[in-house]
């Protein structure tokens, strides 16, 4: 995506999220170009939609939660947008909703789909990990770390959707081992620490 477009969105963002969530919301597009990365490099891909949607959905999914828009989350997402004279495809809406299928009754399908679904939360837990650390940065955490806490330690970030992350391994979603997928998230929220302050 060209830089100026997505500069766009992230204005957009930066003023109408807490910053907490736009950091999160920068995590959950690193990490869904570091998951479409994955599976081009195994020629997984079909018929999937382009990086750029991947990225714009993982960065724009939370865009809605805040203010007037907040208690119905995510379902006013193009709402949210049309405040700064945006708007996004009707793909990277799909994907969009897919991450919250409780609240927008819409299924994942599609690789991108499942990708938002199982990583949204795991973004948060892997914050989590790095607070612990006496650095406080993502340099430091351990892939380890995260894969115990995620599986062994429930009571750890006790807010975080574990089942939704571990759907990773559904042959009928991603079929990517629950370790590989957190190896694949925190490496690519590594990349970006800089921005999310960790």
């Amino acid at each position: 995506m060209e830089y100026s477009i997505r500069q766009k969105y992230v204005d957009a963002l930066r003023k109408q999220l807490e910053p907490n969530i736009f950091n999160h919301s920068l995590a959950l597009e690193a990490c869904m170009g570091g998951i479409y990365d994955y599976f081009q490099q195994n020629n997984l891909l079909v018929n999937e939609p382009s990086k750029d949607d991947w990225m714009l959905s993982g960065l724009l999914h939370d865009i809605d939660f805040s203010g007037e828009f907040k208690p119905e989350h995510p379902n006013h997402t193009l709402d949210a947008l049309a405040k700064y004279d945006l708007i996004i495809s009707e793909t990277v809406h799909n994907i969009i909703k897919a991450h919250a299928p409780s609240h927008t009754g819409y299924q994942p399908k599609s690789k991108a789909e499942w990708s938002i679904f199982c990583a949204d939360s795991l973004t948060g837990l892997i914050m989590a990990v790095a607070f612990v650390y006496p650095s406080r940065k993502l340099a430091d955490v351990k892939l380890s770390s995260v894969v115990k806490r995620l599986l062994k330690e429930p009571k750890f970030a006790a807010g975080t959707r574990r089942e939704e992350i571990k759907t990773c391994v559904n042959p009928e979603g991603l079929n990517i081992p629950v370790e590989k997928f957190v190896e694949i998230c925190l490496n690519s929220m590594k990349a970006i620490a800089g921005e999310i302050g960790l």
